[in-house]
């Protein structure tokens, strides 16, 4: 992979990647701020925020200007706020390059935060709310993490809770664009079939006036104290929803890499253990799955499955049998080798894409402060060993290290805490 990278005299990082054989472009602009930097009482300001940087600058005052602009050249658009990033990106034709990079220079430098649009924007973000609510395959991960981390960050919905959402001022928004949206904090990516030192010339135009300053820092991450290991809720659904996890590990443990290829294993694709017996032996799930998040700080593995209501007893009693069976026995050279080529052969076709190689490269850098190329990240999977896996596996799999959330109608905690107590 060739790409470079450049600090402007304002501290923001500019990163470049050549592509010759596409003839589309991808900006991607990651500011190291999301949810894990609010306190409750603003919990949701970063992701209300991302959504008002599109509703007027000072040149198209005009909520909807900028986006016909990107409409009528056939650009695809959007936004995303995660718990330690806040990203905006544009896929385009590489002869609409110029007008991207506007585009988010734009938005990101002359915002107008009118308050009659904040206003407007509540009713949206409220919907969006009670979208994912209404969606129990997305909200069962909600309840897994507020579970796992408790009343702080880590546990909080990014999208914050609507008292929020109804009250947060103008003067928030204000203060906290002023002190997160920085220069130090910003990393400005692009990929695609551009000139390495044109597009860094021109992005040091775009950007070379943003402000510089110190951002606020992420909170503190605590560990989570001991406390209760399941959340039942309650709803009418037509399937019950299960997520079965565990703590898990940051993104720069000696073990992540272990993790990543363990839960491949378990639940990573068609052929994986929990696939293979839930869904292909007996009929249980459309949907089953698992896989190991990091974060700077944590990480956690979550296995999740979607079942008809009278058999998730038994579906929790063989996720957490398949969890208790890779510990006692590890993994076979075969499975290892399937995980780790699989892992490998994702990660090559992704990197064929303009937005995927401007994800890889801006975050490891907004998040790590370095890049590490897709050499580097194989020969860390390749390192794993059938040793790792039980290692690992009896590490994070602990009955200390469980956690069950469930979503369904009339569920009794009683067969469930039965399962998880018979954990070793």
């Amino acid at each position: 992979m060739k790409f470079i990278e450049k600090r402007l005299p304002n501290g923001l990082r500019a990163i470049v990647a050549p592509m010759e054989s596409t003839q589309t472009i991808t900006i991607l602009v990651l500011v190291g701020t999301g949810s894990n930097y609010e306190a409750r009482k603003i919990s949701g300001l970063s992701h209300f925020l991302e959504h008002m940087f599109f509703k007027g600058t000072k040149k198209y005052p005009k909520p909807g200007e900028l986006d016909r602009l990107l409409d009528s050249v056939g650009a695809i658009h959007n936004a995303f706020t995660t718990r330690e990033e806040t990203g905006y990106w544009i896929k385009v034709d590489a002869k609409q390059f110029d007008l991207a990079l506007m585009f988010v220079s734009d938005i990101l430098q002359n915002a107008l935060l009118k308050e009659e649009e904040i206003n407007r924007e509540r009713g949206v973000i409220l919907e969006e709310m009670k979208m994912y609510w209404d969606d129990p395959r997305r909200y069962v991960w909600s309840l897994f993490e507020e579970l796992v981390y408790g009343d702080n960050a880590y546990g909080w919905d990014v999208i914050g809770n609507a008292e929020n959402i109804r009250t947060i001022k103008r003067s928030d928004f204000l203060k906290y664009w002023k002190s997160q949206y920085v220069a130090r904090n910003t990393v400005v990516t692009v990929a695609g079939n551009i000139s390495e030192e044109d597009t860094l010339r021109k992005i040091e135009k775009a950007f070379g006036k943003l402000r510089d300053g110190a951002p606020a820092k992420e909170a503190t991450f605590k560990s989570p104290a001991p406390g209760p290991r399941m959340r039942l809720f309650e709803k009418n659904t037509d399937q019950s929803h299960i997520v079965v996890g565990a703590l898990g590990y940051p993104l720069e443990n000696k073990d992540r890499a272990a993790a990543d290829v363990l839960s491949t294993i378990l639940g990573g694709y068609m052929s994986s253990r929990l696939w293979a017996d839930i869904r292909g032996r007996h009929g249980l799930a459309y949907a089953i799955r698992a896989g190991h998040d990091a974060y700077r700080h944590t990480g956690y593995f979550g296995a999740y499955a979607g079942v008809p209501h009278e058999r998730s007893v038994e579906v929790v009693e063989r996720i957490v049998g398949h969890l208790d069976k890779i510990k006692k026995t590890g993994a076979t050279a075969e499975e290892l080798k399937r995980a780790k080529d699989n892992i490998k052969g994702h990660l090559a076709i992704s990197l064929e894409s303009t937005d995927e190689v401007a994800s890889f490269l801006g975050t490891q850098e907004i998040l790590l402060g370095k890049i590490k190329k897709p050499d580097e990240l194989i020969k860390k999977i390749d390192a794993v060993t059938r040793e790792d896996i039980a290692r690992v596996a009896r590490v994070l799999f602990r009955k200390d290290r469980i956690y069950l959330s469930m979503i369904g109608p009339k569920l009794e905690k009683d067969p469930y805490e039965k399962i998880l107590a018979k954990v070793s």
